[in-house]
């Protein structure tokens, strides 16, 4: 009999093994069920766009990978974390993420935030570590997402290319748009690694200049979509023609989604941006150290810098100085001492003992923290200088001489910078504090302030002044690359204490000082954050709507990171952006002239076009274009012109037929996307409310005997016992099934959910219950693993199940089976239950006839009756030859799909051949012509020369033309045959449990 627990009836054991197949079956991507693993486990706010483009990511078992290409702001990062997770739920974890250097931390942090996924960034030192005759590759991983550079997957191609990926993500994807080309190292480092490996690239801007990036992007995810780079020029490289067009959308509609602002309008909003300057004039002492530093660094020899990083150094000195004198004057000190042990071990006639260097590199990394990035963006140019990197061993007088003038410059900078109190930026920020924070209380907008700098000491600096003022006195929080400070750690260990046993906490110690610093800060009481460029990455501030760029980087994307902090989806309030603006400074003025009114970073609704940051890529590009106009320009004159010039650059319009090229090929590829939009919508709550209540049933029943269910909360559960204990993973304690992802409409604010989540999360110690939590996993498996014996089942027909009503009375029985399809060498998998029943009178019971009969309370008897009839057999046989039919169909449109791209393929090289052989008959025809209007004797020489040398090249090709069309035949005959073989489908039939039913009214 069902057990009776608080008042709620708990489901049979039958129902219950149903139910952990249900939850854990493996769909193919047709419907939202494809993706209920990941949403169950997700904390996310689900947009039916993000849904839709997942589950294009599954559509074709025989795709090698898509395009994700979204404009700007509208979630790519969430989509891919739905692959992944998904991923991740089938048991297919080995998946490498390869992002630009400066988001590795956020990947990391969203993953662990959002999908509750452990993740490593493999970088260089630990490669190295862990290296070694007991792990050959360090980047096979079990139980966690690899997260690596793409420089890294560069110089690991080969580890890279040795693991057999489930998956790999390739984020900010432009970066590759030049694979096509010889030159373009990284990019074909990386898609030779990747080959055959299925693939998700994420890129604003698929289409950028030229159509050849699509070429190179779409290269990267499948060779054969278009016949080669030759042919590709052939076909598009001027598009005239509406069939052209055609052509062009056709072939890329199986692999690139991309989806309009325009389209999502009702389900994503977003407040402005609004921009202010805070001008301010250094001091003269503060302006008399940066012309001394900046003619210092101006020099072409300098003896304190490391030669195999000068430009590094150079550049995060000027950034340093730029930020305040209090972050660099520790770094003339570092550099003096660097030289002191030169001239006193050349007294000595010794070797330097210590490695300088690396103590200025350490300098560097703690006064400047972002200092990790800037190595890995500036480590290729500075590829070649790497032989120069050790200490000169001698040095001549004049070089002696000159090392004592530097040193003394050096200390100059370090007394001078040591006289100086007070920064007049520092002045003017409690100035821009003051005005920033009245006008968020005329717009009811939280009192909070967002401060950004790039140097640790800068940060220090700023926050010794405003705790002197009483209406910021500890209401601060700082952030940045560690969190060592005494006031991170006690406000750490704080929330340790509030969160103990809670599913809040991490495995992730770094991870968790930064969820509680996040949490200082949203505190009513705190007033202000002080941030690193740490800051900029990972971590979601949408209830501050304030933000002051102290420093201001020259890297536009590294600025449109640290606003979209706060100016970010579920922001309610326009969010105010004051960056700070040395007027004595020419360079700095152009610099922001030009993020402004170029960039367009400060202002509007979405900030800066993803045209825009495609276009600079990383955007470390602009920044050296910045740092060597600030290196070689001395006069206003020439900062100007140089600027200028730069812009220019920058300004280069776009052809009016490439725009028109983009619009047409990303144009919604389904002219209902609105509509269909909304129907993902549906089905997605439809399935997840599905889901989400048997997961809670089911989770109730098999604890039953290991957890209390307090009354009134049916989504909480105390377990005092651990159904596994060999499982460590699962904790006693507190527990909450997590709130579904909910989408926000015009009825239902932007943020909400996060609210509703926040609230959920501060609650007392409960541990996050989810699909995926340990304990879950282990009882879905468990009951999955379990013989259930033949039974009698007396279901008690109450409510308005319509669907089983004509049922009552009669008794039957029911067989429940599970049947799974793999295809592609067991790579793909799709699952289904079947349920099938029958009347004694010989009545078949529909499928979901049998689920509605499960889902009724029911006492159970032991079975007395001979066994189950062979017609329910014979009904689960047609029934799997239906499934096998339309998963055969199913496959089936993508095999043609397949074969339309070959075939294109092939045709598209055949003419390549057959339109250069023409060309060149052309082009002698045209020769011969010229040459007989020759007078000069030595023209006619050269003419005859040149048709001789076109003949001979002409020969080769009409004389190989056929053996070159048979292989590209065979190739076509080949990608064909294994097609063939992919698409082969191998059932498997599991059966579960059959039982004697009877049904009656109660």
């Amino acid at each position: 009999m069902q057990k009776l627990i608080l008042g709620y009836y708990i489901l049979t054991p039958y129902l219950a093994q149903y139910y952990a197949y249900e939850l854990t079956k493996q769909s193919n991507g047709k419907n939202p069920g494809k993706l209920a693993s990941a949403l169950l486990g997700a904390q996310v706010e689900l947009n039916p766009h993000q849904v839709e483009a997942a589950l294009f990511a599954f559509q074709s078992p025989l795709s090698q990978g898509v395009i994700l290409a979204d404009e700007v702001g509208l979630g790519k990062t969430i989509e891919a974390g739905l692959v992944i997770a998904q991923k991740w739920a089938e048991r297919r974890k080995k998946i490498l993420i390869i992002v630009p250097a400066n988001l590795r931390k956020q990947w990391s942090q969203e993953l662990q935030d959002k999908f509750f996924l452990p993740s490593v960034i493999l970088e260089k030192k630990q490669f190295d570590t862990e290296l070694g005759p007991q792990n050959h590759n360090p980047f096979e991983r079990k139980e966690e997402v690899v997260i690596c550079s793409y420089q890294f997957a560069r110089t690991k191609d080969k580890w890279v290319a040795d693991v057999d990926w489930d998956l790999v993500v390739l984020d900010e994807a432009h970066k590759l748009r030049n694979v096509y080309r010889k030159d373009s190292k990284i990019a074909n480092a990386i898609k030779n690694a990747l080959h055959e490996k299925p693939k998700i690239l994420l890129t604003a801007t698929p289409l950028q200049n030229s159509l050849l990036e699509l070429y190179g992007l779409v290269s990267i995810i499948d060779d054969y979509v278009f016949g080669d780079l030759k042919s590709f020029k052939l076909q598009f490289a001027r598009i005239s023609s509406d069939e052209q067009y055609n052509d062009l959308r056709e072939r890329i509609l199986p692999l690139c989604k991309r989806t309009l602002r325009s389209d999502v309008q009702q389900y994503v909003k977003y407040t402005q941006r609004k921009a202010l300057v805070q001008k301010y004039e250094p001091t003269p002492k503060e302006q008399d150290l940066y012309e001394f530093v900046t003619e210092y660094l101006r020099k072409d020899k300098l003896y304190a810098l490391p030669a195999s990083q000068r430009q590094l150094v150079m550049l995060i000195m000027r950034r340093l100085l730029a930020s305040s004198t209090f972050a660099i004057k520790g770094t003339f000190e570092v550099l003096s001492k660097k030289l002191q042990a030169i001239l006193e071990a050349h007294e000595k006639q010794q070797q330097v003992a210590t490695d300088l260097d690396a103590l200025i590199e350490a300098d560097l990394a703690a006064a400047y923290d972002d200092y990790d990035n800037a190595r890995d963006e500036f480590a290729e140019t500075e590829e070649d200088e790497e032989q120069e990197a050790k200490l000169e061993k001698t040095y001549s007088d004049i070089e002696i001489e000159a090392i004592k003038a530097e040193k003394a410059e050096l200390d100059h900078f370090f007394q001078l910078a040591g006289e100086i109190d007070e920064n007049a930026k520092g002045t003017h920020l409690m100035q821009a504090l003051m005005l920033g924070f009245n006008a968020l209380k005329e717009k009811n907008a939280p009192e909070k302030a967002l401060i950004f700098t790039e140097s640790t000491r800068t940060q220090a600096y700023i926050y010794e002044e405003l705790q002197k003022l009483p209406e910021f006195k500890d209401r601060i929080v700082l952030f940045n690359g560690t969190n060592n400070d005494a006031l991170s750690k006690r406000i750490y260990q704080d929330w340790k204490i509030e969160n103990e046993g809670s599913g809040k906490m991490t495995k992730s110690d770094s991870a968790n000082k930064r969820a509680a610093l996040v949490d200082f800060f949203k505190k009513r009481d705190t007033k202000i954050m002080i941030a690193t460029e740490a800051g900029a990455e990972g971590i979601n501030l949408q209830f501050c709507a304030f933000i002051l760029n102290y420093d201001l980087p020259w890297n536009p994307q590294r600025i449109e990171q640290r606003i979209g902090r706060c100016h970010r989806y579920g922001q309610q309030h326009d969010v105010v952006v004051v960056n700070f603006l040395n007027e004595k400074n020419a360079a700095d003025k152009k610099v922001y002239e030009i993020l402004d009114t170029k960039f367009k970073l400060f202002s509007g609704v979405f900030g800066a076009s993803d045209e825009v940051l495609g276009a600079i890529e990383s955007g470390v590009d602009f920044e050296r274009r910045v740092f060597e106009i600030f290196k070689t320009c001395r006069e206003a004159d020439q900062i100007t012109q140089a600027f200028e010039q730069l812009q220019t650059e920058l300004s280069v319009p776009i052809r009016e037929e490439m725009t028109r090229t983009r619009q047409e090929i990303f144009r919604n590829f389904d002219v209902e996307v609105v509509e269909k939009l909304k129907m993902t919508d549906s089905q997605t709550n439809e399935t997840l409310d599905k889901y989400h209540h048997w997961l809670w049933d089911f989770t109730s029943f098999a604890l039953a005997e290991y957890a209390q269910f307090p009354v009134g909360n049916k989504h909480k559960f105390t377990l005092h016992k651990n159904p596994y204990p060999y499982q460590s993973d699962i904790p006693i304690g507190n527990y909450q099934l997590i709130p579904l992802p909910e989408r926000n409409t015009p009825e239902q604010p932007a943020g909400s959910y996060l609210d509703k989540l926040a609230a959920f999360l501060t609650k007392p110690a409960p541990h996050q219950y989810r699909a995926g939590h340990p304990l879950a996993t282990a009882l879905l498996d468990d009951w999955k693993q379990r013989t259930l014996p033949e039974a009698h089942l007396t279901f008690e027909y109450s409510g308005n199940r319509a669907a089983i009503q004509n049922l009552i009375g009669q008794s039957g029985w029911m067989s429940v089976a599970q049947l799974a399809l793999t295809f592609d060498a067991d790579k793909n998998k799709e699952e289904y239950l079947l349920l099938t029943g029958i009347t004694d009178g010989g009545e078949q019971m529909e499928a979901k006839q049998c689920q509605r009969m499960l889902e009724l309370v029911a006492t159970t008897d032991a079975l007395h009756h001979t066994a189950p009839p062979n017609d329910l057999t014979t009904l689960l046989d047609r029934e799997e030859a239906e499934y096998m039919t339309e998963s055969r169909k199913w496959l089936d449109q993508f095999f043609e799909q397949e074969n339309t791209k070959i075939e294109r393929w092939a045709s598209d090289r055949i003419k390549s051949i057959q339109t250069e052989i023409q060309y060149l008959k052309t082009e002698i025809k045209q020769i011969r012509t010229e040459a007989r209007r020759m007078i000069q004797l030595e023209a006619k020489i050269e003419a005859q020369r040149n048709i001789k040398d076109k003949e001979k090249k002409l020969s080769d090709l009409v004389f190989h033309q056929h053996e070159t069309e048979t292989v590209i035949l065979h190739e076509k005959e080949t990608f064909l045959d294994n097609m063939e073989q992919r698409i082969r489908q191998a059932p498997n039939r599991k059966p579960l449990f059959t039982i004697r039913w009877t049904l009656k009214q109660v």
